[in-house]
């Protein structure tokens, strides 16, 4: 495997974002080939990755993928990049996941593809107690590959009593950042600004970047990514097995040695603007893989979807903020509405799902699904989940199932029901989608790498349309 490090926290808000940026801008500054991932199902911290290294940024979602799955979007992704080395991302705390087993968690990640880690500590208010929070770690699950730490929000004259609990728990120290007004990036409901938002986000980069390189230890850091032994997961079973994902990308290898008429290229239009970002890098590359030039447009900017498209994917992200813009843009919203009408090839998910109803809050969008969608004061059916079918439809076959995740803050009174979802950690069910022979459009995000059977569907319906 490629080396690298992840950069865990002992639970969201510890400054893992903070630190991962700045930690690559850093090594960007000293000129080494860096690729960035992020664990988990996470669309915002990616796009500042992808900010600070001019490269797209890659999930390693352990819910989606086996072991297997998981070592193959990191290998490729480092292929695809030309990196020397990677910097992983965690997501929450470094040990929870579903339930109270902590499943699909960013120590599965590092077993699976052989991280070491280092574990990021909110220091402020802290000193002695650092010492049972990383005992506390290091402890609680054998095989944790935690090789080190760093802390954030914390004064020099802090960091030197940290340093020493730390030496006294056999942990390597990497440094810290200190408390600074001039990190803060801001923040909505589902997270932060994006990093097209952000304001000042460039010198904001500079300033981490420059602090990382004088408070923290990246020549130890670097060191530690590419010499470390670490645990990984062959010949047990910690990480939970799923089939669907070790198999998606031989389904793609397997594409690319059959005929010219399956290699066919088709044209499949993505929107791509302010307000439908939330897509992940993996589902355009194995589209792009099975055949597809993908042709981005703005449901905002521009007046119709590309002529000659043989597909759409209108992907999530915050039609509802900018909701006066897409309502403004008629020509568009009939542009789409006549294309999915028409039977094109349509995926529509979560954000893009909301842009197909008659309305946002009042605001007019495409008028595809008769109904109405609103705001809520808390996240509506979070969570990941396995999204079943019981006929013939665009991405599942009748007695197929894919799995999926959702947060979102807005619901429909128009939600589809056309498959079933069974939410994991509680085995909640519920119905959800409008999913036809052209169309799925639903809350549910799909992760395409750990449906590969879905993904040629879609692909093999825009040749049929073609």
């Amino acid at each position: 495997m490629y080396p690298g490090i992840m950069i865990a926290g002992t639970g969201s808000g510890s400054g893992k974002t903070t630190i991962c940026i700045a930690i690559l801008a850093a090594l960007k500054k000293r000129g080494l080939d860096i690729a960035a991932f992020k664990c988990g199902p996470d669309y915002i911290d990616p796009m500042y990755h992808r900010k600070v290294l001019g490269i797209p940024s890659h999930n390693l979602d352990p819910f989606f993928c086996d072991e297997a799955g998981l070592k193959r979007v990191y290998s490729e992704a480092m292929e695809r990049t030309k990196a020397k080395l990677a910097v992983v991302e965690g997501v929450m705390g470094y040990y929870d996941g579903i339930g109270i087993e902590g499943k699909a968690s960013c120590y599965d990640v590092s077993r699976a593809c052989g991280l070491p880690v280092i574990l990021v500590i909110n220091g402020r208010g802290m000193a002695s107690s650092a010492g049972a929070i990383i005992r506390g770690f290091k402890t609680y699950k054998e095989n944790n590959n935690i090789c080190g730490v760093i802390f954030n929000n914390v004064s020099e004259n802090a960091y030197k009593i940290l340093e020493n609990v730390a030496a006294s728990e056999n942990v390597c120290c990497l440094g810290y950042l200190p408390n600074n007004k001039e990190y803060e990036i801001g923040s909505r409901h589902l997270g932060l600004l994006t990093a097209d938002e952000a304001v000042d986000i460039d010198r904001k980069t500079e300033r981490l970047a420059d602090d990382a390189i004088e408070y923290l230890k990246l020549d130890e850091l670097i060191s530690l990514a590419e010499t470390q032994t670490v645990n990984h997961t062959e010949g047990d079973s910690t990480l939970q097995t799923n089939r669907i994902g070790s198999e998606c990308r031989q389904d793609t290898f397997a594409l690319n040695s059959q005929s010219d008429e399956t290699k066919r290229k088709v044209r499949l239009a993505v929107a791509r603007d302010e307000a439908f970002s939330f897509i992940y890098e993996e589902n355009l590359e194995m589209l792009e893989g099975l055949g597809c030039e993908l042709i981005y447009f703005s449901p905002i900017k521009d007046r119709e979807i590309p002529q000659n498209a043989d597909g759409l994917y209108i992907p999530g992200g915050y039609p509802e903020i900018h909701a006066n813009e897409l309502e403004a843009n008629e020509s568009m919203r009939e542009s789409i509405r006549n294309a999915v009408e028409s039977g094109l090839p349509t995926i529509a998910e979560c954000g893009g799902f909301m842009y197909l109803h008659d309305d946002i809050e009042g605001k007019k969008m495409a008028g595809v699904i008769e109904g109405s969608v609103h705001g809520s004061k808390r996240p509506v059916r979070f969570g990941y989940g396995t999204m079943s079918s019981e006929k013939d439809t665009l991405l599942l076959a009748a007695g197929e199932s894919m799995r999926v995740h959702e947060f979102h803050y807005y619901d429909s009174d128009a939600p589809g029901s056309d498959y079933t979802s069974v939410k994991a950690g509680n085995g909640n069910v519920q119905r959800c989608a409008y999913a036809t022979d052209t169309m799925y459009a639903g809350f549910p995000h799909i992760y395409l790498p750990g449906a590969p059977r879905a993904a040629k569907r879609f692909v093999e319906a825009m040749r049929i349309k073609k």
